[in-house]
């Protein structure tokens, strides 16, 4: 872990994108922290001006939920899943579809890009894996092993590994640099529920956050469980990584985010907002703001 000691986070002014028809399922800023793109369960894809929060565009196409959006890490793309099947590729500079990305049966519920920008993970309810090859949208690779749907999914800093979490209670942690198929590399035990979110930080640490209402972060190159994260009291629906890697924020199915030292494994700040529900967080790329999207009545 690292040694060095973290910043507290600071609550100022809270600054509100509204205009959504539905919950927030997810959101992501670009590398640049200038944009911030949001999934709605209204079935749209939302782009805002971070600074401003002036919306620059709602991009419609699903057929259902927008369940997950990312964009890649050369921020020339960005990917949306939903409820109806697809993944949907977009161009970041003129908002525009590139292509539509079909082969799963159920629905989507996640989407990670390789660091290279040249790959796509994808995972959902019909328990599969698919890896994509960006440029041309063809299947490179279907993962399988999982025993239940898949919720989240990242790539490991080297681009070497995929990791996954799955409604099964498991991690799955995927050898890429194998031919076809996949190598399945090693399996993450010690949830007691379904594993909803996990994240990958810069360092290699795997976090992943669960039903059990624990979040873990390992060292997965030894297997090892370096810290179990206690306090929420609802199940963890989301979890990020500062860009240092030295905090971790989680969001509950609750009005509460928490915000953690990951070196001491404690809680440094518990935050309350104008949510009814926190659906997921994610820090700004330069770590000095912290964002949680989620639905209010």
């Amino acid at each position: 872990m690292n040694s060095r000691a973290p910043g507290r986070l600071v609550i100022g002014r809270v600054k509100f994108f509204r205009r959504h028809r539905g919950e927030v399922n997810f959101s992501a800023f670009s590398p640049d922290g200038q944009t911030l793109l949001t999934a709605s369960e209204d079935g749209c894809v939302y782009g805002w001006e971070t600074r401003s929060g002036n919306l620059l565009w709602k991009l419609g196409g699903h057929t259902g939920p927008v369940k997950f959006c990312r964009f890649s890490p050369d921020g020339r793309l960005f990917a949306s899943t939903s409820y109806d099947c697809t993944i949907r590729l977009w161009d970041a500079a003129e908002a525009k579809c590139l292509q539509i990305l079909q082969g799963h049966q159920r629905s989507v519920e996640t989407v990670s890009f390789s660091p290279d920008s040249k790959q796509l993970a994808s995972g959902g309810w019909d328990k599969r894996v698919m890896l994509w090859e960006v440029q041309s949208g063809q299947v490179l690779r279907h993962l399988a092993g999982h025993q239940d749907s898949i919720q989240s999914s990242d790539f490991a800093p080297s681009s070497d590994y995929l990791a996954t979490g799955s409604w099964d209670s498991t991690i799955r942690i995927w050898d890429l640099r194998t031919g076809t198929p996949a190598i399945f590399h090693q399996e993450l035990e010690g949830h007691s529920g379904n594993v909803s979110c996990l994240c990958y930080s810069t360092s290699g640490l795997l976090a992943s956050g669960s039903w059990d209402k624990t979040i873990h972060i390992w060292k997965p190159s030894t297997r090892s469980l370096l810290i179990q994260l206690k306090g929420h009291a609802t199940w963890v629906k989301s979890i990020a990584f500062s860009p240092d890697g030295l905090q971790l924020a989680s969001a509950g199915y609750s009005p509460m985010i928490k915000v953690w030292d990951c070196n001491t494994g404690m809680c440094i700040e518990t935050l309350k907002g104008a949510l009814d529900v926190a659906h997921a967080c994610t820090f700004t790329p330069d770590g000095k703001l912290l964002l949680v999207s989620g639905a209010v009545d």
